[in-house]
């Protein structure tokens, strides 16, 4: 074994020695791989937990390389549950009222949790995404009855998942991110 990791290393280093190791003169550039993006989500609905008293604080966005992603600052106490589903219309807490949403699709994201006081929990532009590659806009949908909605709109019907983290110290937040495509 000694002498082949040995016979192996030599080989290496007379390549890189002669300059075949790179590629020839005047060849195409090797191009960029793309991040690899094994991404198998899905698109059904997907929910658990049940209500709670915990407040939903804040929202923010980001983008990574094979997805956007969402997330929900909740306050300290026990984790709420969510619903997350794509649904032909965002509908407001309360009024039953159409939110519009820019987007291709769009994510009802439903918190069984209030939201603080202050929250702007009707606010049309919660969170600027622009130029995001998935997300179009993030709309609240209102706080009613200790349950606090969202309207998530996308580019088209992508895969999807949810989760809940612990922290900072005893907060939570609950995440959604938003594939950039299908992977086959």
């Amino acid at each position: 074994m000694r002498r082949l990791i040995t016979t192996l290393a030599a080989v290496v280093a007379t390549a890189a020695g002669l300059g075949i190791a790179g590629p020839a003169a005047g060849a195409a550039p090797i191009p960029a791989l793309a991040p690899f993006c094994g991404i198998h989500w899905g698109s059904a609905a997907k929910h658990a937990g049940a209500m709670t008293g915990t407040r939903v604080r804040t929202v923010r966005a980001g983008q990574h390389a094979c997805y956007d992603r969402l997330v929900i600052e909740l306050g300290a106490g026990k984790k709420p549950g969510y619903r997350v589903q794509y649904v032909a219309k965002i509908i407001q807490d309360g009024s039953g009222k159409v939110i519009p949403v820019s987007g291709g699709a769009r994510l009802q994201i439903t918190v069984l949790s209030p939201a603080r006081a202050g929250f702007p929990v009707n606010g049309r532009h919660l969170v600027s995404v622009t130029g995001f590659r998935t997300f179009r806009q993030v709309a609240g949908a209102g706080s009613f009855e200790g349950i606090t909605s969202f309207g998530l709109g996308v580019r088209a019907k992508l895969p999807f998942r949810v989760f809940e983290l612990s922290g900072p110290g005893t907060h939570s937040r609950l995440v959604i991110d938003v594939a950039h495509r299908w992977v086959a």
